[in-house]
């Protein structure tokens, strides 16, 4: 590993606050070791025979991203049958390049929230594939019925890999369950509070886990080292009930009433609004029952989102790309910008907002001295282009504890005794 000097950047570190042109960064071993006036770094690098610097004029630097809902294992419009008769070797090594695009997309860290099992934790830890650091909920915990039972008429289950949901139907089975999911890696828990789209018999404001069984979920995940629940939810009772018993995220939230907006600042919920899968184009690959469900429900979900990005409810990036498209997530910000927030208030939803929901505060999501050295230049300027940051050919760098993992600004990188 060598070291790093990011000279003369526009640095937008992630707290929102104003943009510092003329700023240098100097990273060493993995860590942000200084930010300063642009020239005032190089005399403190006590190295400077393995120091690489990079003129970054014109460029903004970021924190790297965090997309807080993604499924890695899950292609948009994949063919059902194929999935289901595919070996589940297959399936994983089918994600390695959606990792590698999520990464090239400028995001470092990822939380699937079902699909992933913690192998592939494991492998982007060791080095064995590139792509974002991952904390991983393997599956979802739903009720018989609910979105997340996978089975036909007749019981027969049509998913038996690590995604598969898991079922249960009391409290007592629901603290089963987050054992067994704990048991096999889990970083976090995922619940279906509600019924969702992409099922075939559960509806959005269809009834999921019950308020006492979000609550022996909740109870249990932190009786294990404060594990989070992160609940898909999208009816407005199911998200209520969610927000009562205590999960730490909202996944989705699209019928979010008045009073729970309320509730939900009042006990700090972080609202993961994925507005890049509720507004894609409804024809794209879905199934006849998932672009019915969202057809009716599309115009009044974005209505209600606005209203709670516009209230100031706590907001993380996640994009639920697997179902969106992956390598694209920054398309997450400028949706966020359409449905109320900021330009700065957006970039914050995917740095250190998204980092403070995973409890990675006080590592990443923000460019400051000590944190891990996960960055991100662009040729862009995000408070005026938000937009342009959809498309991965603006994100020129990409560093991930330290190291560069994505690199298109070669020419302009200069060895220290000559820069």
């Amino acid at each position: 590993m060598t070291d790093l000097l990011l000279r003369d950047v526009r640095l937008l570190d992630g707290t929102g606050a104003d943009p510092r042109p003329h700023t240098d960064v100097l990273v060493q071993n993995g860590l942000v070791a200084a930010v300063g006036p642009t020239g005032t770094l190089v005399a403190d690098q006590p190295d400077p025979d393995r120091l690489t610097v990079l003129d970054c004029s014109g460029r903004t630097l970021l924190p790297g991203f965090l997309d807080v809902h993604v499924h890695v294992s899950t292609l948009p419009g994949a063919d059902a049958l194929d999935t289901v008769l595919a070996p589940e070797s297959l399936l994983t090594l089918r994600s390695v390049p959606h990792l590698a695009a999520t990464l090239d997309a400028g995001v470092t860290t990822a939380r699937d929230l079902a699909g992933a099992d913690s192998g592939f934790r494991d492998a982007v830890e060791q080095g064995l594939v590139r792509g974002p650091r991952l904390q991983i909920a393997i599956r979802i915990l739903s009720i018989t019925g609910g979105h997340g039972d996978w089975r036909t008429v007749d019981g027969t289950s049509l998913d038996t890999g690590p995604g598969a949901g898991a079922i249960a139907d009391s409290p007592a089975e629901f603290v089963r369950a987050v054992r067994e999911v704990l048991r096999q890696g889990a970083d976090w828990v995922k619940v279906a509070a509600t019924g969702g789209m992409g099922s075939p018999r559960s509806h959005p404001e269809s009834g999921g886990l019950s308020e006492p069984e979000l609550r022996a979920v909740v109870e249990e995940a932190d009786r294990h080292g404060g594990v989070g629940v992160a609940a898909h939810a999208q009816g407005a009772a199911g998200i209520a009930a969610a927000v009562r018993a205590g999960v730490r995220s909202i996944e989705h939230g699209y019928l979010v009433d008045d009073a729970t907006i309320d509730l939900m600042g009042e006990h700090g919920t972080y609202l993961v609004p994925t507005l890049s899968t509720l507004t894609r184009p409804v024809a794209d690959g879905l199934a006849p029952w998932v672009a019915a469900k969202r057809r009716a429900l599309k115009d009044r979900a974005q209505e209600r989102l606005h209203t709670a990005l516009t209230a100031g409810v706590p907001v993380a990036l996640g994009t639920d790309a697997g179902i969106a498209p992956h390598g694209t997530n920054l398309t997450e910000l400028a949706l966020l910008v359409q449905h109320g927030l900021s330009p700065a208030a957006a970039i914050v939803a995917g740095t250190s907002g998204a980092a403070r929901l995973l409890g990675l505060e006080d590592q990443l999501g923000t460019v400051a001295p000590g944190l891990r050295a996960d960055l991100v230049l662009t040729d862009v300027d995000p408070l005026t282009s938000i937009d342009a940051l959809a498309d991965p050919r603006h994100v020129r760098l990409v560093v991930q504890d330290g190291r560069v993992v994505k690199d298109t600004t070669a020419p302009d990188r200069t060895d220290a005794r000559h820069g």
